[in-house]
């Protein structure tokens, strides 16, 4: 059987190459590893003569899920990457071992002796001994691969694991590698195993979606890829930029360097012209689609992955970045080929971004996106919902959805290029694609309009990015300091940057960091939206359903219409508390600020404006067109996407309102937040206090209890109120302000006299409000806050990291 030859010398990174033409085994002249299938079914890989010490093979190994899972929860998904390994083969007596090398800690300017004491005070990894099955006159030799690549090294059962699909473990005697599979090219190997694991504690709510939830296979791809050459220069990252990385833990910088630093991942792109500012490339980046993607998204695609070429032209790189459908008969597992995948699941969730990189370098090996293809019917979904269901396949809902996709696209591959999220884009106008972008939704004659929905193109803070990660300074110019220098004059125009460990969390200071929000001004966005939303429910009906729909999804697109404001709200709430700050460096930055008195009143205004009745009324003729029941087996994303109801199908208003003004009171109540608006005006007078923030929201919902609206709205306040002042994680100041703040709500309501029900409802929660035994266990038991119906994908494996979007 045709086999490969093995080629240890230097050559270039295959990263960036242009997609080659399809290979065999026998085609291949110089692969990276010389794998023969055996008639046993062994795979016996042949490696050179070892060096002195020991090693003879040293490579990067990936891997990639060749099928998924297919459950948005678990985020096991077809083209998913695992762990990226600088991999040895060494040979010690009779055994060939495969070990994984440890390259964040290293001497990079230290003498032999140096760099060996670091290699030796940390571990590396172990992974596979195999019996070596022949050595050659030459002194190289041949083991048996098989049962390596068979293993799960890619951590399936840890990533099972941890996604709440409980007590799955290999099953050895169903894990096989694939003989027939194997394609040599080159400078990489790729080759496919199936993999079989099984648990006893797995049922159908697990998430699992295979035939049999107690064992489920994939087959998991390996690649061996050759170590690219010399020639990339890696370039440390910059805070006031971000951008994915590989650390380094260098312990051969001078005294008084950092110790650890990062090196961006990014591709390797040389001028043909290395002294011209704008010159031609001897290998672009290429981007492929996956041709699996239905029209008229893989157009759409298509074209949001185009936008980059503008940003590396005028990075000075001609051509330097192209957009291609996925050829017919390549393998996008290849790493060869840098794909945006289309990949279906149960329910929606998340895109990703991700790269595999060279952990040395942080130069990218090769890019993959993988793009949930029910995202874009949930946007349709909630256009329909916005202006009317149709079957138009020019109307504006499927404009709309279809600008969003490509948006997407250019989000993903951004990440996929090594650039992270700005969430600050938002607020000065649409200023990156690399931010969370909220559909903007403007009235026109009192209807909801999508005629400006998204963005078309890059943005200025995605040119600078690509410029700082990519752009290559004059001959004899240091890069690092151009880079630097780049980032001094885009942070001094008032370009803003804001990551996702200043933007996700909702007690988050950042004021200008925040998903899915839009607008200048977070406050007049927040009132501007209140008017859509109303405007929204007062247009929605049953017009929103396509036609001979079942009436009963009316619950499910009601939900993002009830819930439009809901990012908004987010954001107008980090004002509240707020501090300006940035990723200063040294020499260069600014001092931390709070957001000014007179904008955090505005924004605790606007906030308490959602808390009003007018705000959390569904109106009564909408109640019997959504209490419609449906019969069959139930969309697995209905009964996750909807409110909770008053028994069956029946729609209950008040739970509804319950969600609304949880909206509102999470983040406002937050209790970081809370703890910097006891510190602010500690500091300054003048600033919006605690007890004013807490007595507003008493005044805002108590005044009034004339009906079961407005009380739920008021005890739904008031608990949560109470769940700050009986909380163990809020500061003891916090909590002692809340505490006196019930007391006095308390006192009033108390004074209710008469038999009524808004008499009866004063005096009970009076009552309980004093009463901290009672109050603990209402808050344990139904003052729970309702769960909110879910906004971004659901079921973000891992809660949400940096590449998804």
């Amino acid at each position: 059987m045709a086999t490969a030859c093995l080629a240890l010398t230097s050559v270039s990174s295959i990263a960036s190459a242009q997609a080659p033409a399809a290979q065999t085994v026998a085609q291949a002249a110089a692969a990276v590893l010389a794998l023969k299938p055996a008639a046993d079914g062994k795979i016996l890989v042949a490696v050179p003569r070892p060096a002195a010490d020991g090693v003879a093979l040293r490579l990067l190994h990936a891997t990639t899920l060749r099928t998924g899972v297919g459950s948005s929860r678990l985020g096991l998904d077809r083209g998913s990457f695992g762990p990226t390994r600088l991999m040895v083969v060494r040979r010690i007596g009779d055994k060939a071992v495969i070990q994984y090398e440890n390259p964040r800690f290293r001497a990079t300017l230290g003498t032999e002796r140096e760099r060996a004491a670091v290699r030796d005070s940390f571990a590396n990894s172990t992974a596979w001994v195999a019996d070596i099955v022949e050595t050659r006159a030459d002194g190289s030799f041949t083991f048996d691969i098989a049962p390596y690549l068979a293993a799960d090294v890619a951590g399936v059962a840890p990533s099972l694991q941890a996604s709440g699909a409980k007590g799955y473990r290999q099953v050895e005697k169903a894990s096989i590698a694939d003989p027939a599979s194997i394609k040599a090219f080159a400078d990489n190997v790729e080759v496919d195993a199936l993999q079989t694991f099984r648990s006893d504690e797995a049922t159908p709510a697990s998430g699992v979606t295979a035939p049999d939830p107690r064992q489920i296979s994939f087959v998991v791809h390996h690649s061996f890829v050759r170590l690219p050459g010399p020639g990339y220069v890696p370039r440390r990252l910059d805070p006031r930029v971000g951008g994915f990385g590989s650390q380094a833990v260098d312990f051969s910088v001078p005294l008084g360097d950092r110790v650890v630093y990062d090196l961006v991942n990014r591709f390797r792109l040389e001028k043909v012209d290395p002294g011209a500012a704008r010159s031609p490339v001897k290998k672009p980046i290429v981007f492929y689609v996956d041709n699996g993607a239905p029209e008229p998204i893989r157009t759409a695609l298509l074209e949001g992955v185009r936008w980059w070429s503008e940003a590396f032209d005028r990075a000075g790189y001609v051509g330097g970045f192209r957009a291609e459908i996925l050829p017919e008969g390549a393998d996008p597992m290849d790493v060869r080929y840098n794909v945006v995948n289309w990949v279906n699941r149960e329910t929606r969730g998340w895109s990703y971004g991700q790269v595999i990189a060279d952990p040395r370098t942080g130069e990218i090996v090769k890019g993959s996106v993988l793009l949930g293809s029910l995202r874009v019917r949930q946007d349709m979904l909630i256009f329909d919902a916005l202006l009317g269901a149709s079957t138009d396949p020019n109307s504006p809902a499927v404009r709309a959805a279809l600008a969003r996709i490509r948006q997407l696209a250019a989000h993903e591959v951004g990440h996929a290029l090594g650039l992270v999220h700005n969430f600050a884009a938002s607020t000065q106008g649409r200023a990156s694609v690399m931010d969370y972008p909220a559909p903007r939704i403007g009235l026109t004659d009192g209807r909801p309009d999508l005629s400006d929905a998204y963005g078309v193109g890059l943005g200025d803070w995605d040119r600078f990015a690509i410029d700082w990660a990519y752009g290559a300074p004059p001959p004899g110019v240091d890069p690092d300091v151009a880079a630097r220098q780049k980032a001094d004059s885009m942070i001094a125009s008032g370009a803003r940057f804001v990551s996702d460990s200043d933007a996700r969390a909702p007690g988050s200071a950042q004021p200008w960091g925040s998903l899915w929000d839009d607008g200048a001004d977070p406050v007049a966005e927040l009132d501007r939206m209140l008017a859509v939303r109303q405007a929204a429910i007062a247009n929605f009906g049953p017009n929103a359903l396509p036609a001979g729909a079942p009436l009963a999804g009316l619950r499910r697109s009601f939900v993002p219409i009830w819930l439009l404001h809901r990012y908004q709200i987010e954001a107008a709430a980090k004002l509240v508390g707020g501090v300006d700050y940035d990723y200063g460096v040294a020499g260069s930055g600014r001092a931390a600020s709070p957001v000014a008195a007179a904008d955090q009143e505005r924004a605790l205004t606007a906030l308490l404006a959602a808390l009003q009745p007018k705000a959390l009324a569904v109106p009564a003729r909408l109640l019997p067109l959504l209490s419609a029941a449906d019969d069959g087996n139930e969309d697995p994303q209905f009964g996750i996407e909807i409110m909770p109801t008053a028994g069956g199908p029946v729609f209950d208003p008040l739970a509804a309102a319950d969600v609304g003004a949880t909206l509102v009171l999470g983040p406002l109540l937050e209790r970081t937040r809370l703890s910097r608006l006891l510190l602010q005006q500690a500091a300054d007078p003048a600033q919006l206090g605690l007890d004013t923030l807490l007595d507003r929201i008493a005044q805002t919902t108590t005044q009034d209890l004339s009906d079961p609206l407005r009380r739920r709205i008021a005890y739904r306040s008031l608990m949560s109120i109470a769940g700050v002042a009986l909380s163990d994680r809020a500061d003891p100041e916090v909590a002692a302000v809340a505490a006196a703040k019930l007391g006095a709500v308390a006192a009033t309501l108390g004074k209710a006299r008469g038999d009524g029900a808004e008499a009866a409802w004063r005096r009970g929660t009076a009552a309980l409000l004093i009463d901290r035994e009672r109050l603990t266990a209402e808050l344990q038991r139904q003052a729970k806050p309702p769960e909110v119906p879910p906004g971004m994908p659901i079921g973000a494996a891992g809660g949400g990291g940096w590449f998804d979007g």
